[in-house]
C-alpha cells in the first residue's frame, strides 16, 4: 500500500475519532443540561444537591461547546480539535478511575464509561501528536 493511502487512511480514522469523541461529549453536555441529577445517578451512583445540579449544567454547557468547537469541518481535522479532545479524554478517564477506585463511587457506568475515555485517548494519542508536529513544522518552515 502506497504513502498516500496509509496518509488518507490516517486521516480518515483520526476524522472518524474526532467526529466520535465530539459527538460523545456533546451528547453528555445535553444529558447534563437536561437532567443532570440523571446523568450523575447513572455515572457515579449518588445524588446531586441544589449547587451540584448548577455546577452540572454548567459542565453540560462546556461539554457541549467542546463537541461543537471540535467537531471537523468536512476536509479537515485540526491540531487543536485533537488535541483537546486527546487531553479531555485522558484526563477524565484517570479522574473516573480514581473515583472508582479511591473516591468509594460504584454504578453500573462508572468504569466502561472510564475504559471508553481512556480508549480515545489511546486512540487519538497518535493524530494529536501527528498533528501538533506537522503543525510546528510548518510555523518553523514559515521563519
Amino acid at each position: 500500500m502506497g504513502l498516500f493511502h496509509r496518509f488518507v487512511e490516517a486521516i480518515m480514522t483520526a476524522r472518524m475519532l474526532v467526529m466520535v469523541s465530539s459527538a460523545i461529549e456533546a451528547a453528555t453536555g445535553l444529558g447534563l443540561i437536561a437532567d443532570p441529577g440523571l446523568v450523575v445517578r447513572l455515572l457515579l451512583g449518588t445524588d446531586l444537591s441544589g449547587g451540584g445540579i448548577a455546577v452540572s449544567r454548567v459542565g453540560g454547557v462546556a461539554l457541549l461547546a467542546l463537541g461543537l468547537a471540535c467537531w471537523p469541518s468536512v476536509d479537515k481535522v485540526t491540531a487543536q480539535a485533537t488535541s483537546a479532545l486527546f487531553t479531555y479524554n485522558f484526563l477524565a478517564a484517570i479522574y473516573l478511575g480514581y473515583l472508582g477506585a479511591a473516591g468509594g463511587f460504584v454504578s453500573y457506568l462508572l468504569w466502561p464509561v472510564c475504559a471508553l475515555h481512556a480508549l480515545l485517548a489511546l486512540l487519538l494519542a497518535h493524530p494529536a501528536y501527528a498533528n501538533l508536529s506537522a503543525l510546528r513544522c510548518a510555523r518553523q518552515t514559515k521563519r
